[in-house]
């Protein structure tokens, strides 16, 4: 069995270097220039514009201003007394 896993293991890595290796052969250089803008709807821009605010501002609230608020520091004696009453 472990045999197998070896034998399994080197397989996919030697095949796997072979891939990209053959991979590497028929990909083209990218020359300077070749790129160009693809125009985008305003409509995506706003989306994903008020999507990513929106999430800026989840976390602001979540960080900042969902914690509970803080009590004021008891002694021993005086918490004490709280639970009696």
């Amino acid at each position: 069995m472990r045999k197998l896993m070896i034998t399994a293991i080197a397989s996919l890595t030697l095949g796997g270097t072979a891939l990209s290796a053959s991979a590497m052969e028929t990909m083209q250089p990218v020359q300077e220039g070749q790129f160009h803008r693809i125009e985008q709807p305003i409509r995506n821009k706003a989306i994903v514009t008020l999507g990513g605010l929106g999430l800026i501002g989840l976390e602001l609230w979540w960080f900042l201003l969902s914690k509970p608020k803080s009590r004021k520091a008891m002694s021993v004696s005086e918490a004490r007394s709280q639970k009696l009453q």
